[in-house]
């Protein structure tokens, strides 16, 4: 029981930045978590193979590993071991990643002591996702009777009962209910664009002609950064203005029409790299700017960002390419809806109609054309009641006048 457990201090706690999640580059394993002695936690890895076998992407299990290891290291900071957590521990991980700041990194020059706190705090998306991810990794082990016999991050209340929908109309669509007690509530917010002026000015800002190349068909194509950094040579088909990806979900190979600017960055980005690197039809198309040239990971595309944002002053992300893409085609008038939902990959339209709406930018400036519309228009004076005679209220109100 929760009550008969002592109290712990979240806000006295010291969580260390130890272990890490390592990317073996084999097929079978694709990642794995080690801890601070640099062995595999066996528990972790049973779960992953079981998310490869349920036909999860390497993507997927690599973010499950992030939430597997943020929870490792609560429990080491605890002295817990992970088959003896209970609720007590899953509702103080909780309050921790909601209100408390990140770890920071052991730097060697204070390896021997406690590692300072960095000031970051994790996004409320981040917690729903770590409570989701452990609360299905205490049921494969609950099933398979290798972990505790109750698993330590409980329902909601209607979810035990299994009454969940009992008398839900089948005519009305069903609503989006929190499953695990300890899931905070999200906010819906809606997808940050970048205005035509700003991405002009980001554009500009662009070293190289493939970092040209890239923004280019991002915001041309609304491609995830995982598919179109995947892509190889032989995706490339110039002639019909065509760029083939694997989709992120389906796993499934889909072309995709890009702009023609993205085909004159992008022969501008070859010529220069000519004799340089390998350029068969199963090699990288997207390669590093430095020798030794690498295949170009998301990583490094996203440190090119930031490093533009730096000089501009701005924020945004990668993402926010695939945002603005959606946001322009949504809202052309001659472009279907279906056309927008096929384009990006969604598997249902409504997740397509949420670009169809202006983004907060235009709503900002509508607002305040509003507010200078109503200053600039010219008053006009109030209209004067005009007094009524006396002998005309004794006639139709007699002594009305006195």
């Amino acid at each position: 029981m929760i009550g008969d457990e002592s109290e712990r201090d979240p806000a006295a706690l010291a969580v260390a930045r130890v272990g890490r999640l390592e990317a073996t580059g084999s097929p079978w394993e694709p990642y794995r978590v080690i801890d601070p002695t640099g062995e595999v936690i066996g528990p972790v890895g049973e779960f992953l193979k079981e998310l490869q076998a349920s036909g999860r992407s390497e993507a997927t299990q690599r973010s499950y590993g992030h939430d597997l290891l943020r929870w490792f290291r609560f429990l080491w900071a605890v002295q817990v071991p992970w088959d003896q957590a209970t609720r007590v521990e899953a509702r103080d991980f909780c309050r921790w990643v909601q209100t408390g700041s990140k770890p920071a990194s052991v730097r060697w020059k204070q390896s021997d002591a406690l590692p300072a706190v960095s000031g970051g705090k994790y996004a409320p998306t981040t917690a729903a996702h770590g409570e989701t991810v452990l609360r299905a990794f205490y049921d494969f082990h609950v099933d398979t009777g290798a972990g505790p016999m109750v698993n330590p991050f409980p329902l909601v209340r209607e979810r035990r009962r299994k009454r969940v929908g009992a008398h839900h109309n089948p005519m009305h669509p069903r609503r989006n209910e929190r499953v695990g007690l300890y899931r905070p509530k999200l906010v819906e917010r809606p997808p940050r664009c970048i205005p035509d002026e700003r991405f002009n000015e980001l554009f500009a800002g662009l070293g190289s002609h493939r970092d040209r190349a890239l923004v280019a068909f991002f915001v041309s194509t609304g491609a995830r950064a995982s598919e179109l950094l995947g892509g190889c040579c032989g995706d490339v088909d110039t002639g019909s203005q065509l760029i083939t990806v694997i989709r992120k979900g389906s796993r499934v190979a889909q072309q995709l029409p890009a702009s023609p600017d993205a085909f004159v960055w992008l022969r501008l980005y070859q010529a220069e790299f000519h004799g340089r690197v390998r350029t068969g039809r199963d090699d990288p198309l997207w390669w590093t700017l430095r020798r030794p040239f690498r295949a170009l990971t998301y990583h490094a595309a996203r440190a090119m960002f930031i490093r533009v944002n730096s000089v501009l002053g701005t924020d945004y992300s990668i993402h926010d390419l695939r945002h603005t893409a959606a946001y322009r085609m949504a809202r052309d008038p001659d472009m279907p809806l279906t056309d927008v939902q096929w384009i990006l990959g969604h598997a249902q339209l409504t997740t397509t109609q949420i670009y169809t709406s202006a983004p907060v930018e235009e709503t900002i400036a509508s607002i305040l054309a509003h507010h200078a519309r109503r200053a600039a228009a010219p008053t006009t004076p109030a209209a004067i009641t005009p007094e009524y005679r006396s002998d005309a209220l004794d006639v139709l109100f007699p002594g009305a006048s006195r």
